[in-house]
């Protein structure tokens, strides 16, 4: 595999995707005061159900994602930060839209909480709109679509 390549994770990758997702979300704990759900993930289960796509050896980022009957919903994307920079995180965002269109769905759905700042300006660069903001369970979320061509 080279580091540019984008693969199901396997039960042997579940210590990394949660090494790289923690590294990734550890920074919003203080600036949300909640820990992000991400890191509160099953992370087995999901690479056992197939919902996790990994790049890099070792690996630097990381997508879940999960299929619904008319959309893609993507639940978390992360990347290692001394791998920021890079365009891991734009290659996974590619890759998001490229395995809804495999599936044949017309869209890709994700939030965010509020206060993840940054992302209110990355997502709208790669074709999300903001549709809603909803409070659910203590998280402050905006939620985005992005409609396939």
């Amino acid at each position: 595999m080279t580091s540019e390549e984008i693969r199901p994770a396997t039960a042997a990758d579940v210590t990394a995707v949660k090494a790289v997702t923690d590294a990734a979300y550890t920074p919003y704990i203080e600036r949300i005061g909640v820990v992000p759900l991400p890191m509160r993930a099953d992370h087995a289960a999901e690479v056992a159900a197939g919902k996790v796509f990994v790049t890099g050896d070792p690996v630097v980022g990381l997508v879940v994602v999960e299929a619904f009957p008319d959309h893609l919903f993507l639940d978390s994307i992360a990347v290692r930060p001394d791998a920021h920079g890079r365009g891991v995180g734009r290659r996974l965002l590619h890759f998001v839209d490229a395995r809804a269109r495999a599936l044949g769905l017309p869209e890709v759905r994700l939030y965010t909480n509020a206060l993840m700042w940054e992302n209110q300006k990355i997502y709208p660069k790669y074709g999300y709109e903001l549709v809603g903001r909803r409070v659910d369970g203590g998280y402050d979320r905006l939620h985005y679509r992005k409609r396939l061509g």
